[in-house]
């Protein structure tokens, strides 16, 4: 593609609803089906511009974002970066560790320095959940939830809803299944939320170890037989086991998780024909899936990796973008 030739050509740039007010994207829970279809939409007309040869706008060349990540983070961290670069914001990469945090300073006023800097958008990952929530009442700028704890994980959410949309179609009527650790997965959460105001039937499905019997409570299946279900799926959203949050083992060994819940071969062929198989990343290779179901023809993985530039463009020009975007009312007693 000649980017000369793209840059040359008129820019289609995605109009913000009228009646889009969020000031923050913390959560998919709260977002009606209105607003993330807004979502979807958009991300779908930015990829289609990058996807021209359009690698830089200047839709927000007079915005600042800041990556405040505080936990390890390879794709949401890189794509969010890229997808500010993307549309002409000055980035700002905060590192943790080598931050004032180390000489005592609270997170709280760590937050409040960096806006003071003018920063427009914080996007905040953190191992605590409701640690954005608790930082966006306490600034002024808009701020975009990177990933809580185990809580939420909204962009990523989205970026796994437009993938299966764009290669079904729609969500209505799919079935849906979150297989593995669902009890700590902010990835799940986010997922389940967004699948459901989008009409698909979620599962969630992996040891009991691993997965409430509360989710039933809001009209998700429960099953703890991966067997029983892999062959009514249209979709298998394969999450890595999370030992860095847990406390003790929630299963004997890993080979013996691999035996009844990996997505291997042999499921493969009782699967539908046209399965989409999903992993948000990172993946252990041989654990929740096998190398050649991961490489193979129906993952559409990388896909996912791809279209979180786009999400984040999206969610960062609807945030930001918007008259007055990056900027909210003072908090109580500012």
């Amino acid at each position: 593609m000649n980017t000369a030739a793209a840059d040359a050509e008129p820019l289609d740039i995605p109009p913000i609803p009228s009646w889009w007010n969020r000031r923050h994207l913390l959560d998919t829970e709260s977002l009606s089906a209105e607003e993330i279809t807004v979502i979807l939409d958009t991300a779908e007309q930015f990829k289609q511009i990058t996807d021209k040869g359009r690698r830089k706008l200047s839709l927000l060349s007079n915005r600042i974002v800041a990556n405040m990540f505080f936990e390890d983070s390879t794709r949401t961290r890189t794509s969010f970066g890229l997808a500010a670069s993307r549309l002409g914001a000055d980035l700002v990469q905060f590192a943790s560790s080598s931050s004032s945090l180390s000489k005592g300073e609270t997170l709280i006023d760590t937050a409040k320095t960096i806006e003071a800097m003018n920063v427009d958008v914080m996007v905040v990952r953190h191992r605590t959940p409701g640690t954005p929530h608790m930082i966006s009442e306490n600034v002024g700028c808009a701020l975009i939830n990177a990933g809580d704890g185990p809580h939420e994980h909204p962009t990523q959410g989205l970026l796994d809803v437009l993938t299966i949309r764009q290669q079904r179609g729609t969500l209505e009527g799919l079935t849906v299944a979150m297989v593995g650790d669902i009890n700590h997965s902010r990835t799940a959460r986010s997922n389940i939320w967004a699948l459901k105001k989008l009409g698909a039937h979620v599962i969630v499905c992996g040891p009991s170890t691993l997965v409430s019997p509360h989710w039933a409570s809001i009209g998700v299946e429960v099953c703890y037989d991966f067997d029983e279900i892999v062959p009514r799926c249209d979709v298998l959203n394969l999450l890595r086991i999370q030992f860095e949050r847990q406390y003790t083992r929630p299963f004997p060994s890993v080979r013996e998780y691999a035996l009844l819940y990996a997505m291997n071969k042999e499921r493969m062929e009782r699967a539908k024909q046209d399965i989409l198989i999903m992993a948000p990343g990172p993946i252990n290779r041989g654990v929740e899936i096998t190398p050649e179901v991961a490489d193979g023809p129906h993952s559409v993985i990388l896909h996912q990796v791809t279209n979180g530039i786009a999400i984040r463009m999206a969610v960062l020009w609807l945030i930001a973008g918007s008259p007055g975007g990056g900027q909210s009312d003072p908090p109580e007693g500012q």
